[in-house]
């Protein structure tokens, strides 16, 4: 359990604000318009409205007291850089801040952020990537050049080990985890067999998963 303060309840900050309230976190919200708080008030430690571009208001907060404090304005990017940086100065331990274009990552990394995020691009890139193959299920990137990847076995691999396959080799991916139905078997060996109806963690370097995709357009290998 942390001690999460989020600033800016617009849509993604509600989202963030009701998922973390049901892995017991202890939330304070804090936004300027009053409206905005009322229906995250179940799902809260505390919440007060204030315009946390005033050093006072974030002052009042004890900024240092919490383990992680989210910048979640994206309206506008003056107010989240200013927050960001305010927040440093006042002490805070980790501090996220929003995106919404890539020319403001730099600037909030400059100014205090430890880390920066962007949901509608991630967002986008993850939906691509599902939408490119019936085989992959889902996808977490954990860089711009690596991702694990959950997917179905393709046809020609059900039935063969993972040494009759050649599988690190031929693919540049590592099977991390096999998942069947509720249980999943973690770093299996060399001599498992591939099974219909069955998921595979994977990681691996998007650009190897990008030409297995389009490999398998024209061919099949």
């Amino acid at each position: 359990m942390k001690s999460i303060l989020i600033i800016g309840t617009g849509h993604f900050g509600s989202h963030l604000c009701m998922n973390l309230s049901k892995l017991n976190n202890e939330i304070m919200i804090v936004d300027k318009r009053e409206e905005q708080l009322e229906d995250l008030l179940p799902f809260v430690t505390s919440a007060k409205i204030g315009d946390c571009t005033n050093a006072k208001v974030l002052e009042s907060l004890g900024i240092s007291n919490f383990d992680l404090c989210v910048v979640c304005i994206g309206d506008s990017f003056q107010d989240n850089l200013e927050i960001t940086s305010l927040l440093k100065d006042l002490g805070a331990k980790k501090v996220v801040s929003k995106a919404n274009r890539d020319i403001h990552v730099k600037f909030l990394l400059r100014n205090g952020a430890d880390k920066v995020i962007f949901p509608d691009r991630d967002i986008a890139q993850k939906l691509a990537v599902q939408f490119s193959s019936d085989n992959i299920f889902d996808c977490f990137h954990l860089s711009d050049e690596y991702a694990v990847y959950e997917i179905t076995p393709f046809p020609e691999w059900i039935g063969k080990s993972v040494q009759a396959l050649n599988f690190r080799s031929k693919y540049h991916l590592s099977i991390i985890g096999v998942r069947l139905e509720d249980e999943t078997e973690f770093l299996p060996e060399a001599s498992y067999v591939f099974k219909e109806n069955e998921r595979l963690i994977v990681i691996g370097r998007q650009e190897d998963m990008n030409r297995i995709i389009s490999d398998r357009k024209h061919t099949r290998f």
